[in-house]
């Protein structure tokens, strides 16, 4: 009997204990606690003893969402494409001449002035010559009365009627007349300064009037047709150049105004100190351009037509690599590497692995690894969305009458 109550008494404790178990999870339920506090309650084990009860084996971490990275794409297309050696310089005319006075005489007649066009021999100005006109007369009128003399000579020569050293006497002096008639001639053409170039009157030095001296400096003679402007083009170009290659020239005087140009030389040696290979671009007598003018001039060594052009802005540079980002399937992104074939400010030219129509990366790819998960402008967030299908749905369930 007294044992059958002991029974008793145990296993009233044991309903007491699980109820008061049971009004402690119901008060941690009340304070806001989780599932994860309710499987953390002790049990009573087989020898009446309570402890923690373990973990579920089915409960896993929820796995972390990768996130995207937002960048901009260019898609891919063709053009044309230029390989262009740029170099600034000033123009200069590779004919232009001094005139110099030959005459210590005064000036006058002044035929010419600054800016004239004037042609080979054309006259520019005139100094006196009464003085050369009179000796020339004189010794045009010495070597008439010579000519009738040895005339005279020559025919009692022939009848041998004067010795030969008479007849050589009379050959002699005509000769020297002759001389001096050409002497009186040329320091009468001193006293016309004439143009020895066809070209421009760039400068003008001496006045109506002035008393000019032999070896004076009179005009500048510049042949626009000349012009040219020479470069000076690093010696690994040198295998991209060659005569009658196109070049624009430019001049910030004109508002950039673009003129054509054309390789007419290349120098035969490179220079040591700097090296570079000088390079003579044609210019010729163009409107607004003047020697002496800077210009800048883009020498093109080479054109395609139909290149697939590739945006600078996606290049990535890694030491001596040159690579960018495709856009792949499911918003990834592939690693390729390029090797530019033609470049200018905007483009290059890809060799290989690239196909018109592609995608590439041009704005966000510096943190981008090969494989990456990509977002696009416009892209909605997955969250986002799956809100705005919600909404959507809930609008029509009560337009309709349903309750959700």
């Amino acid at each position: 009997m007294l044992t059958r109550r002991k029974f008793r008494n145990f296993n009233l404790i044991q309903v007491l204990m699980m109820a008061g178990m049971l009004a402690l999870v119901g008060l941690l339920a009340s304070c806001g606690g989780t599932d994860a506090g309710e499987e953390a309650l002790s049990a009573e084990n087989e020898n009446g003893k309570v402890e923690e009860e373990e973990p579920k084996d089915g409960d896993e971490e929820e796995e972390k969402k990768e996130e995207a990275v937002p960048v901009e794409v260019s898609t891919l297309g063709r053009g044309s494409i230029e390989s262009v050696l740029r170099s600034s310089t000033s123009l200069e005319a590779e004919s232009h001449v001094q005139v110099f006075s030959q005459a210590a005489r005064l000036v006058r007649e002044l035929l010419v002035e600054e800016g004239d066009r004037v042609q080979e021999g054309q006259v520019l100005l005139r100094l006196q010559d009464e003085e050369q006109r009179s000796e020339l007369g004189k010794v045009t009128s010495q070597l008439d009365k010579a000519i009738r003399e040895y005339e005279r000579q020559e025919r009692l020569f022939e009848q041998k009627l004067i010795s030969e050293q008479v007849f050589n006497e009379a050959t002699y002096e005509l000769e020297q007349l002759e001389i001096a008639l050409s002497d009186a001639k040329r320091t009468l053409g001193y006293t016309e300064v004439r143009a020895p170039i066809s070209g421009t009157i760039t400068a003008r030095m001496v006045m109506l009037g002035d008393q000019v001296n032999i070896g004076q400096h009179l005009f500048d003679i510049v042949d626009f047709d000349s012009m040219v402007a020479r470069i000076y083009v690093p010696e690994r170009n040198l295998m991209e150049l060659r005569t009658g290659l196109p070049s624009r020239i430019s001049a910030q005087a004109l508002g950039g105004r673009e003129f054509r140009g054309t390789v007419k030389r290349i120098a035969p040696v490179v220079d040591p100190k700097s090296g570079t290979v000088k390079v003579t671009v044609a210019v010729g007598r163009q409107p607004g351009l003047r020697p002496g003018m800077y210009v800048d001039v883009a020498l093109v060594t080479a054109t395609h037509p139909k290149a697939l052009l590739l945006p600078k802005r996606a290049l990535i540079y890694d030491n001596d690599q040159v690579f960018i980002y495709r856009l792949g399937e499911e918003r990834r992104v592939e690693r390729v590497n390029v090797v530019p074939v033609l470049a200018n400010k905007e483009f290059v030219e890809p060799k290989d692995d690239l196909f018109e129509s592609d995608q590439v990366v041009i704005a966000g790819q510096a943190g981008l690894k090969d494989g990456a998960l990509v977002s696009l402008p416009g892209d909605k967030d997955p969250d986002e969305e799956e809100e705005s299908e919600l909404a959507v749905a809930t609008a029509e369930a009560q337009e309709s009458g349903e309750s959700l």
